[in-house]
């Protein structure tokens, strides 16, 4: 039965009463593994940690049991942590917490430890960044444990979560490739189906400066998305667009009045064509061959316009689009759902984790 608790104050915040608040060095063993990463053999029988989430295999294991790690170094450092039992390798600079005390529950201790060891690193440092851990940062980092029950009631509660988020993570895996699948059967061209070039059927607009415009509800567009919104639109309609410089690879679609910056293309003035398969097909064309800069890569109008493709008739477009438009609606709706079992295991980990709320 879910129940609130009385409360103490603590040198890591206020937590229930019959908690206590202990070093992890008092409560589990730490080391470090003695492996480089070009260790690592392809295909080989057990995983072997490095620095990054990635789990690399290996054919040697030096250690057998449960345990959690988190890089020592580089990027990852107080963002990459596993929880296993079970035999594995890993690198000199990835920390291995483990045999832990017989009042402590390792997975208690690793979603505690996931939920918090950044922000102790944070803590303890002056950077904006850090790039190595010292072994006191973990051993001296303190955690609060409650009675053992309730300890493996908080990581029952928890795994129940993963196991949910990773089950629509499995869905969305799935309705992701059965899209692309639909897309590369619907839109491989047919016999009837007409070449055309770009210019032919639509025309290319050019964003502007928006900074002059006052705050309203248009949403201004750049390469990465929705910027800002202004009270003025360049276009009101179902339109693609592409980027011009910089990120040039990631088509949208646009629909309803809207603004773009300088840096995104739109499409406008339809000729024989259907705005929402002009987007799927922007979707299969690559690119990046028709950058025209070596650095910050760009393309050109006219080189756009160039560009061939093949249409089927009108009613085909249409159908095409609305099949994939569906399964787009499907994804987009497994996605938020993705994002609020995220947020509700978040919530659930401050709540738990802090014993605000008891489930014993």
């Amino acid at each position: 039965m879910v129940k609130e608790t009385r409360m103490k104050q603590t040198e890591i915040g206020l937590i229930p009463e019959d908690w206590n608040i202990e070093k992890i060095k008092d409560i589990s063993l730490i080391k470090t593994g003695s492996k480089n990463t070009q260790d690592r053999i392809e295909n080989g029988i057990y995983p072997f940690f490095v620095r990054s989430q990635t789990i690399e295999r290996i054919n040697s294991y030096s250690f057998d049991g449960e345990a959690i790690l988190t890089a020592g170094d580089g990027v990852g450092v107080g963002k990459v942590f596993h929880y296993l039992n079970e035999k594995f390798d890993f690198h000199q600079r990835v920390y291995a917490i483990y045999n832990f005390r017989n009042d402590v529950s390792g997975f208690y201790f690793f979603k505690y430890f996931q939920n918090n060891f950044l922000g102790r690193i944070m803590q303890m440092t002056a950077k904006s960044s850090v790039d190595s851990v010292r072994m006191e940062t973990i051993s001296e980092m303190p955690i609060p444990l409650p009675p053992l029950a309730e300890q493996e009631a908080i990581a029952t509660a928890l795994s129940d979560c993963d196991s949910w988020i990773d089950s629509i993570e499995e869905v969305l895996a799935k309705k992701r490739l059965i899209k692309q699948g639909a897309m590369q059967k619907l839109l491989t061209p047919k016999e009837d189906w007409e070449v055309k070039k770009l210019g032919e059927v639509l025309q290319f607009g050019s964003g502007r400066d928006y900074k002059h415009l006052h705050a309203g509800e248009v949403p201004v567009y750049g390469t990465g998305g929705i910027m800002t919104y202004v009270t003025a639109h360049l276009y009101d309609g179902e339109s693609v667009g592409i980027g011009r410089k910089g990120t040039i690879d990631k088509p949208v679609f646009l629909q309803g009045k809207f603004w773009t910056v300088d840096t995104l293309f739109f499409t406008h003035s339809f000729n024989g064509v259907i705005p929402k398969y002009i987007f799927y097909q922007f979707l299969l064309i690559a690119w990046k061959e028709y950058n025209e800069a070596s650095g910050v890569p760009s393309l050109n109008k006219n080189t756009l316009e160039q560009i061939e493709i093949q249409l089927p008739s009108l009613s085909d477009q249409t159908r095409i689009a609305a099949i994939l438009s569906d399964m787009d609606l499907e994804i987009e709706a497994l996605e938020e759902k993705l994002h609020k079992a995220r947020q509700i295991k978040q919530g659930m980990m401050q709540e738990l984790l802090t014993g605000r709320v008891r489930l014993v």
